[in-house]
Parts: structure tokens; sequence; C-alpha cells
């Protein structure tokens, strides 16, 4: 089955299909439980189409810590069912639907009370490890080690001789979140779902109080059409309750923002071959590996401010550095910060004050006839979310439908990818690239990867660095316009690579060659490639200028001194 590119000319015949004809399921948001909705509907044959308002995974999914993992702290909640759940969902992640994007990472637990936290905390993840095999899909990780202090130290050097007395080691798994999504909106088209991102719902169409469809708004080409389905499904994160407004009801529940930010940093500042995971006095502090950086995070509070650009303030920096410096040897310090993002948590409101506190569990209602609505949980179990939200649409269908599939479906880029890594060397002589390059291309785009070196084949150019951005190159950046659904220089520098938060010029370096590489493929004038380039800029400026504010008042009304290039 050939999956298609998801460039300009798909976009357009992808929002006329949708306007065309009746659909069973139309969704509505495009994160990773939107796109993950989209795909369980089109594997269940059903006529299926998602509309993003600006671009896939643009909110929540590109922000998290980039991880897929069981909880390891809901278990002090006593919350196995979600723990037991997620470790399921990471096995079949790793081990069938996305080997290419999944990957195991280790972590050290600092233990500092002898005796009775080396018992406690050995307890928690020899049960944490044990729930995963007991799920069938975690035969894949190593299993947890003790360390003593000497061992530890060892293992991570960067760690101060007295913060620790021994330690745990464990493994989890990680992803890129933006490209794991923008994966799952292909593999969705693969399967029959037509998908446009910049395309807004300003309003959801009625028969008395049934909801019929939507009317969406093409935000790049301008106009309304309607998009008539026999079941919309409301995916929208921290926007629920306001997507919930266009039909005039609140909705049968709340949705609170969290707000979590994170610190990346140069693999160099801190000296180790294992992530850490530290105690704060209100959640958990990770240090995660990335690639040739470090992700520092997490903080955790309320938000009620911009959903669109949360903020991070110098206050959300330092509280990340104080307590990451606790245990660190070398002190890190403001100027060792690449990039800072901020994303939100959407958690289902409670009685608890704290967000920290408040339940990851997702949950699915059907307000009115016709509309269906997901909310909560927590990014590695969106394929759960995603099946009892069809599961419902279903109940609102006047045929048979069959049951979710998506358990068996691999994702676009992981059939053959394990066979293309055995001959990766093979492959970078013929592609006159070298190995560690098509390492990094197999594990950004799995066998799609082939799609890449194509475009190289055709124009070898594209096959150099991108200047300011050596990690990645020319043809990524034209890949992600021609194949992944990009419209916008940020949506590039952002989401289909990550420059924004790994270079420490934010990517204003490379702005100008990617926008230029954009161009052809967007039918960009110089007058457009000019203003996506200042755009960008403006924005790298405001998130700067907002990480120097004392809070989040303060900080969120200096990012918002950039407006989006397409205003919504």
């Amino acid at each position: 089955m050939k999956t298609p590119a998801l460039g300009p000319a798909e976009r357009g015949e992808a929002l006329a299909r949708m306007a065309d004809r009746e659909l069973d399921v139309l969704v509505v948001g495009g994160g990773v439980v939107g796109a993950g909705t989209a795909l369980d509907a089109a594997t269940r044959g059903l006529e299926t189409a998602l509309v993003e308002a600006r671009d896939w995974a643009c909110g929540t999914s590109s922000r998290s810590s980039k991880l897929i993992h069981g909880g390891l702290r809901y278990l002090e909640m006593f919350d196995f069912a979600l723990v037991r759940e997620a470790l399921k969902e990471r096995g079949l992640l790793l081990e069938r639907i996305a080997p290419h994007l999944v990957k195991p990472v280790p972590f050290l637990y600092p233990l500092q009370h002898r005796a009775w936290e080396r018992l406690y905390a050995g307890s928690g993840v020899a049960l944490y490890d044990a729930m995963s095999i007991s799920s069938g899909h975690g035969r894949g990780l190593p299993a947890h080690r003790h360390l003593s202090r000497r061992r530890a130290l060892q293992v991570a050097p960067c760690l101060k001789k007295d913060a620790l007395v021994g330690a745990l080691q464990y493994y989890d798994a990680q992803m890129d979140d933006a490209r794991y999504v923008a994966t799952l909106v292909r593999t969705a088209a693969k399967y029959g779902a037509q998908v446009a991102n910049r395309a807004r719902v300003v309003g959801f169409l009625r028969e008395g109080e049934r909801v019929v469809g939507a009317r969406v708004h093409d935000l790049e080409q301008g106009g309304e059409f309607e998009v008539r389905a026999r079941q919309v499904v409301n995916a929208t994160g921290v926007w629920t309750d306001e997507t919930q407004a266009l039909i005039g009801e609140r909705g049968q529940f709340h949705v609170r923002a969290s707000k979590g930010i994170h610190l990346v940093v140069p693999k160099d500042r801190i000296h180790s071959t294992t992530g850490l995971i530290l105690r704060t006095e209100k959640s958990v502090l990770f240090v995660i590996p990335w690639g040739r950086h470090w992700i520092v995070g997490t903080t955790d509070t309320d938000w009620d401010l911009d959903k669109a650009h949360p903020a991070a303030s110098s206050a959300d920096i330092d509280y990340l550095l104080e307590h990451v410096n606790e245990v660190l040897a070398v002190p890190l310090t403001r100027d060792d910060v690449e990039g800072v993002y901020a994303g939100l948590r959407p958690l289902l409101a409670g009685e608890s004050d704290a967000t920290s506190k408040l339940s990851r569990e997702h949950t699915v209602a059907h307000p009115v006839p016709g509309l269906v609505v997901v909310a909560g949980g927590k990014y590695t179990t969106y394929r759960v979310m995603a099946k009892d939200a069809v599961d419902e649409a279903v109940h609102g269908l006047d045929r048979r439908v069959g049951p979710c599939v998506t358990e068996e479906i691999p994702l676009v880029g992981a059939v053959g990818y394990k066979a293309l890594w055995n001959a990766r060397e093979r492959i970078g002589r013929q592609a006159g690239l070298h190995a560690a390059r098509i390492e990094h291309l197999l594990n950004r785009y799995g066998s799609a990867a082939q799609e890449v070196l194509d475009l190289i084949a055709a124009d070898p150019s594209l096959g150099k660095p991108l200047g300011g951005a050596e990690d990645y190159l020319r043809a990524e950046i034209v890949y992600g316009v021609s194949h992944e659904g990009a419209r916008h220089l940020d949506d590039v520098l952002t989401r289909r690579t990550r420059i924004s938060i790994e270079t420490f010029d934010r990517g204003t370096r490379c702005a100008r060659e990617a926008a230029e590489l954009m161009a052809p493929v967007l039918g960009w004038g110089q007058d457009q490639t000019d203003r996506e380039v200042e755009h960008y800029e403006k924005r790298v400026e405001a998130e700067r200028e907002s990480q120097r504010q004392p809070d989040d008042l303060t900080a969120d009304a200096a990012r918002l001194g950039a407006p989006d290039i397409i205003p919504l």
C-alpha cells in the first residue's frame, strides 16, 4: 500500500474530498490523540477526515518530555491500572508499532538514604518491571539493577559524591513527539483518511440537537466550507472547553491546563552515560538524553493564560536549574541553555488544587448526539484513548463496524526498518553519505528514509548539511514540506526538525536557507520568503524576552508580542 505524500496539492485535494461527501467520522484536533483517532477510524474502514487549526502537533504533542513511559511515580499514587496500561502501550510501540521512532533510554535514580530507601524504591522499580513483563510486551528492555555509590558515579560522573549513597537504574523509552504525530497522520492518510492542517473548525452543523458536521475555515487559501459527518470527535486537548463552547454547551467535564517547561543543554555540559530521575518537593525532575543534547524538565504549574503559546518565565528556568544543580558536581548556568520550551498538559479537573495531583486518566463522553469528546490522558496511552473515542463514535453509526486493529498496525517507516538498519553502511556508500547520516535518517523516518535519499539522488545539493544546523540535511527541510505537510518556516524549524531548541541561536542562522528550500515547493515568492524569515526571527526574540520576565503574566505578555504568521 503506497504511502501518500502530504504536500500542498494533497492538502487541497483532501479538503475538497471531505467537503464533497458525508463522512462517517470527522476528527477535530491534530495532536497525538486526534491523529491516533483518525488512524483508528480509518483502519476500521470508516470514511474519515482529520482537521487541525494550526500545524500537526503544534500544541501539547510537540512540547512533552519526549518520553514513552509507564509513569513510575503513579505507582506511589496506587494508580496501578494506569501504569499497567501505559507499560503495555510502551512495549507495543517499542516492539511493533514504531520501533524506528521509540527507543529505550536508561535512567538513574540516586538514593539519598541507606537501607529503607533502597528497599522502598527498589520494590517500586521491581514492580514496574514485573508489570511490564506481565503485559506481554516488556521483554525488550533490560531489567532494573541496584548500584553502589561507586558504581553509580562511574555511570554518571556528573553527580556530586555527597548527593547519593547508591542508586537504582531502570529503563523507559523516548521519542521525538512531533515527529511521531507527523508519522501518525501520514499513516492515517495511508489508510484512507483525508487530512488537512491549517483548517480551523469555527462552528458545528446542527440538525435539532444532533451535531452533523462542522464549518471549517481554510486558513491558507481562505474561505469557509461545510464538512458533514455522522459523528464528530473533539480531540482538542487543552482547547476542549473552547471547542465545546461552539455548540453552546459547557460539556460534561472540565479540562485544566498545567504548564511544564523544559531546558535543552549540550551533551558535554552533563557527563553521564544515563539519564537521571530526581525527586523534587512537588514532583519529579528528569534529565533525559536527547541526541547531542540533554532535556531537563519539567515543572508542573497551573496555567490560565494564552494556550497557543505558553511562555516559560525566568522563575521557571531558575526552578529547574536550582533543582538539577543540587546533584550536579559542575552546575549548569543560564549560558549553558540552548533551548527552552513550554507545553500544557490537559488534565481532567478534580478536587485537588495542585495540578500535579490531577488525574492523567482519560474520559470519553457523548454530550450531544453526533459529538464525541475525548480528553485527559497521557502521550503514552494515546492509542487507547483513540480506541475508546472511536468505540463511542461507532455507537452512533447505523451499521456494523469492525473492532480496533491499531495494535497490529505499524506506522509508516516501521516495516523494513531493522533490515535497513543492518544495511546502513552499504546504503551510505551508495548514497555518498556517512553511515552516521543514514542512522540519523533511519531513526527519524525508518524505511521512509529512502524517500529522503531519492530527493538527494535527484538533487545532490540536498545531501549537504543545513548551514547553522549541521545535524540536519537540506533534504529534510524539503521533505518536511513535500511529504509531511509543513506549511510555514516555523513548522519545519520547530516540529519537522527540532532546530529551534537544539541550537544556541534557536534556528535564526539557518532560517533564510531553510525558507529558500521551502519556497519552490510551496510556491512562495521573495516577499513571502522574507516574511517567513522575519516572522520566525520575531518569534525567537519574543520567546527570549518572555524567558527574561519574572512571572507568568509578564512572560505571557512578552511572548504574545510576536503574532502567528496566520492569525487564528
